[in-house]
């Protein structure tokens, strides 16, 4: 197991190298630059300023030498300064992630409670009315853009009925403390959690009944039910258990995305997240902060992974990680 998790860093190493490569490489071939953007629009701007800014941010380098001067930073424990933000990248993040977290974790339990109950229900009943009605909802919700979907729930809980807000994560020109701003947070963050959960639940309930169905076709299965004994002990019991172990490490694989934040989602109700914040930075070409939360995504599906591989042989005793 220990050299299997060994040999997973090691490889993990050389694959975020690459992943930042190709990244950087990127952002620098991209048309616009931070300081094209913001000194387009402005005649009091000479050239020679545009020379001296694009030296100060490092841009008149060649990607090598750029790529160069950003990764022995790395080395260093320095991911760079934001352009828009003017704070430290490792900073901006750690401080923007926990917004994402508070968002994407409700909808990840959601997700859970009502994903796996729906799958296993529609197993168990295949081609009925409730199978087709479940996997239709699912199908909708996987179908769905979500920002179509946002500026519904917009419409509706925002605009006609104005119970919930529009965007933002607390109530402006209020300033609520303690409990008060928990709660205001959460009213803000209530139309974001149900656009998550509604996109999530699809793919994931889909997941649980394929698994399912195959379980209850296992010839352990045939021979429970041919003991006599009841059809909840036999699904529950029986099946359920197992298809678990597959759904667990789907789950497991999911956890570090939470910090990853949802950058269309963030964007369209005006969540202070990483995701919204890596869009700002997508517009104006904030290479640093694109690079670190890039590659602070990267690190964390790298992490999923593993931990979802480490549960699979954690759940299935059977399974041996070489």
């Amino acid at each position: 197991m220990w050299q299997y998790v060994v040999r997973r860093i090691f490889i993990g190493f050389w694959v975020l190298l690459g992943v930042s490569m190709i990244v950087y490489s990127l952002i620098r071939m991209a048309p616009v630059d931070y300081v094209s953007t913001i000194t387009s629009g402005n005649p009091e701007v000479t050239q020679e300023m545009i020379d001296n800014l694009n030296e100060l941010y490092g841009l008149n380098d060649s990607v090598p030498e750029g790529y160069a001067k950003w990764l022995g930073g790395v080395v260093q424990g320095d991911l760079g300064t934001s352009f828009v933000e003017k704070q430290p990248v490792a900073e901006v993040i750690s401080s923007k992630m926990w917004y994402s977290f508070w968002m994407s974790f409700p909808a990840y339990i959601l997700q859970i409670l009502i994903a796996i109950p729906l799958g296993v229900i529609s197993a168990t009943k295949q081609y009925s009315k409730t199978d087709y009605a479940v996997t239709t909802i699912a199908l909708m919700g996987m179908s769905l853009p979500s920002f179509f979907f946002a500026a519904i729930l917009q419409r509706i809980f925002s605009q006609w009925l104005g119970i919930l807000p529009l965007s933002g994560m607390k109530t402006a020109r209020i300033d609520y403390e303690g409990f008060a701003l928990m709660l205001d947070m959460a009213k803000h963050l209530i139309l974001p959690v149900m656009v998550l959960t509604v996109l999530g639940i699809g793919g994931l309930m889909r997941y649980c009944r394929t698994n399912m169905l195959e379980v209850l076709n296992e010839d352990y299965i045939r021979t429970a039910r041919a003991k006599g004994l009841s059809e909840n002990k036999v699904v529950y019991k029986h099946a359920f258990r197992n298809t678990l172990i597959p759904i667990v490490t789907i789950l497991g694989g999911m956890i570090p995305g939470l910090f990853a934040g949802a950058m269309i989602t963030e964007g369209i109700f005006g969540i202070d997240g990483v995701g919204y914040t890596a869009l700002n930075a997508l517009r104006s070409g904030d290479i640093p902060y694109i690079m670190g939360s890039t590659m602070f995504m990267a690190t964390l599906t790298l992490i999923g992974t593993l931990v979802s591989d480490v549960l699979y042989g954690v759940v299935d005793p059977r399974v041996r990680l070489k």
